[in-house]
């Protein structure tokens, strides 16, 4: 699904121009990106929660080259959490079907 996709859907439901819909789902978006951004979390009720997360420094390898080391920095990666009711409806889910996607 893409952020389009999420305008239609809004759109059809509420009978909203896709217009006014497509700036309230940009604008929610900015703002999480914008706390994301100043290294706060962000709480969505039942959804999730978005936090930044520093991951330390670390030796990796290039696949192609195995002897070669290369120092990966330290560097801060955003992690998200299901919440719980998001954690129940996608435990539902076929595992069979998933992998045949």
């Amino acid at each position: 699904m893409t952020k389009r996709n999420i305008v239609v859907r809004i759109a059809g439901e509420t009978n909203l121009i896709q217009s006014d819909v497509a700036k309230v789902v940009q604008k929610t978006l900015d703002y999480i990106a914008d706390e994301l951004a100043a290294g706060r979390n962000v709480e969505l009720r039942n959804f999730g929660v978005f936090e930044c997360k520093a991951r330390k420094s670390r030796k990796g390898r290039n696949p192609r080259k195995p002897q070669d080391e290369v120092v990966i920095p330290e560097h801060v990666v955003v992690k998200f959490r299901a919440g719980k009711e998001l954690k129940d409806r996608v435990e539902q889910l076929d595992p069979v079907k998933l992998k045949r996607k």
